[in-house]
């Protein structure tokens, strides 16, 4: 039997996550008994190929971090399976993670709290080194000088603490300490969402070099749209523990197909006042609901201009297109190219918004 030729050509996924969970308990009570629980993350199903770069995004409090928290085990899941090279990592122990700390490795989002201060750079970034036993050629100070110079600093700054550097050296310090042990997978939680403006794309542009580099391969966590387009390959948008949508970088920006995706686009800035006029600008209702007891069905139903009963009944499941477009809406935007189950007698097709729906559509001229 002759093996599809497409089959040889695509890459076995780095990182492999399925029906991953995160539940935080809420205890009360002297006996401290579970009242509830936080449903941060509540089934993701995705993959990361080597050499590219998964964008994450969404609004604050939709499990970004937590989800990154996960598939480096830095938490423990709940339920779910996280495989890494084939072998399944989901509940591995202290002792069996250390081998697998040298290829997976996190950047995290303050600079500021993530370094200790009463180290100095030399033995922030020659950490990894020592904690994995592992002993450079040249030795662990002529390594670590080649990593700051490698991420921009100057060699001689490994005498120096972390106070004496400005935000962006300090995340670039951050970015050295990921680097040491040359790890095969990134995840970077919002890694210039605390830094200036002017410094961002600065380390964003790092952040490429060294991927190609390296051949590196990334995860990126981010809620500024413009740097998620900037770098990644393929774009996951979350909304309430959930992938609601994942696509190319070029499909989801230029034929965003889930509502919420919709809305966050429109919400980019747009520097020409010219092209800023004529966007249509799309106000969301409402607030985030409580991850504590999320909406049934689609959870972005009480807040959607497209909504029907059937979006309040259920639960719309990640739909994979010819196209690798995957989308979690019964009404999505785009439907010509649309894949979606066998409807039931009782749920409504995908319409055009009314009046009413429309009109919460603003379209804001300034």
């Amino acid at each position: 039997m002759t093996v599809p030729e497409q089959a040889t050509t695509t890459p076995e996924p780095l990182l492999k996550v399925s029906g991953l969970v995160k539940h935080f308990p809420i205890k009360k009570g002297l006996l401290q008994r579970q009242a509830g629980a936080v449903q941060a993350v509540d089934g993701l199903d995705f993959d990361v190929r080597p050499g590219e770069t998964l964008g994450v995004v969404g609004e604050s409090g939709c499990g970004k971090s937590t989800m990154g928290r996960l598939i480096t085990r830095l938490l423990e899941p709940t339920r779910g399976k996280i495989e890494f090279e084939g072998k399944d990592i989901t509940h591995l122990g202290t002792a069996g993670m250390r081998p697998m700390r040298r290829d997976v490795q996190m950047i995290f989002q303050d600079p500021y709290s993530s370094l200790n201060p009463r180290h100095t750079v030399g033995s922030i970034v020659g950490a990894p080194f020592r904690l994995q036993g592992v002993k450079p050629e040249g030795g662990v100070k002529a390594e670590v000088q080649r990593l700051l110079e490698l991420v921009g600093l100057n060699p001689e700054h490994y005498n120096r603490y972390p106070h004496e550097f400005s935000g962006g050296q300090r995340q670039r310090i951050g970015i050295a300490r990921a680097l040491a042990l040359k790890p095969k997978l990134v995840v970077a939680d919002e890694p210039v969402s605390a830094l200036d403006v002017s410094i961002q794309a600065q380390v964003v542009n790092l952040l490429d070099d060294l991927q190609d580099e390296l051949g590196l391969t990334y995860v990126i966590i981010a809620h500024d749209l413009s740097v998620i387009r900037h770098v990644s390959d393929r774009i996951a948008v979350m909304y309430l523990g959930k992938i609601v949508e994942l696509a190319d970088r070029k499909a989801l920006y230029e034929r965003p197909m889930h509502p919420y995706t919709k809305a966050l686009l429109s919400a980019v800035p747009v520097p020409d006042p010219k092209r800023r006029a004529k966007r249509e600008r799309i106000l969301l209702k409402g607030d985030v609901p409580s991850p504590i007891s999320p909406p049934s069905g689609c959870r972005f139903h009480t807040r959607c201009w497209k909504a029907t009963e059937v979006c309040k009944q259920q639960e719309p499941p990640l739909v994979a297109l010819e196209t690798g477009h995957q989308v979690a809406c019964h009404h999505p935007e785009s439907v010509s190219d649309m894949q979606l189950p066998p409807r039931g007698p009782d749920q409504v097709p995908a319409e055009k918004p009314g009046p009413e729906a429309a009109a919460k559509v603003e379209k804001k001229a300034e």
